[in-house]
């Protein structure tokens, strides 16, 4: 009985997570140079609405964001923003645009993720009833509730992970080109030193062979 219990909880969870992931809207997507992409949803009135963003590479880690009303009115708007999350509620029932620019970059492209949640959370199934939950119901909105966090908390140490390690090659990279460079200079001052101090000695050498030549044929002249 207690395994039957479990298998039912564990089935209701993942029934809820499966339709966790199939009513979000959540992507990374590429962000080209001098582009502006934007997404496009029908909402309805009185819906609530969570934006959230985060640049992982490219760049500064920055892009602008806005977002836009049916009617064109600018509800939100970030400039050069890296990473932020905005809550509203939409005023009328429409089209809603949520666009996101590099027009300010002449050469970055950048790795931008979004997660755009409209409307409440989905009920889990069997639990959407107004009258007292049972112990096994109670049990499992618990754990949806704590799976629920996992996953957020997940993909943030993912995104977080993802941004560290490109910056760590980006350094690593310059430290490898600067290291070369430092090389590369330490070379050519070497061999620049020891060619010019060869030729100051092969120069001594050859002007003390020709006093010394100038002399012996003086000394031949006045002999005879």
């Amino acid at each position: 009985m207690e395994s039957r219990t479990l298998w039912q909880i564990v089935c209701v969870v993942l029934v809820a997570v499966l339709s966790e992931f199939a009513f979000g809207v959540e992507l990374t997507f590429e962000l080209l140079d001098n582009k502006r992409d934007c997404f496009y949803e029908e909402i309805q009135k009185n819906t609530t609405c969570v934006l959230e963003f985060q640049v992982v590479t490219g760049g500064s880690y920055d892009v602008d964001v806005t977002i836009e009303a049916p009617t064109k009115d600018v509800i939100y708007r970030q400039v050069k923003a890296q990473y932020d999350s905005h809550k509203f509620t939409a005023p009328m029932s429409g089209t809603y645009t949520v666009c996101f620019s590099n027009e300010f970059s002449t050469f970055s492209h950048k790795l931008v993720y979004m997660d755009f949640q409209v409307g409440e959370e989905q009920p889990l199934p069997g639990a959407d009833h107004v009258t007292v939950m049972t112990q096994l119901e109670f049990v499992t909105s618990e754990i949806h509730k704590s799976l629920t966090s996992i996953i957020d908390y997940q993909t943030h140490h993912r995104l977080r992970e993802a941004q560290g390690k490109k910056r760590a090659d980006d350094l690593n990279k310059r430290v490898f080109y600067w290291s070369l460079l430092e090389f590369t200079a330490i070379l050519l001052i070497s061999l620049g030193q020891v060619f010019i101090l060869k030729n100051f000695f092969t120069d001594k050498n050859s002007a003390g062979a020709s006093t010394d030549r100038f002399r012996m044929t003086s000394r031949l002249t006045f002999q005879d």
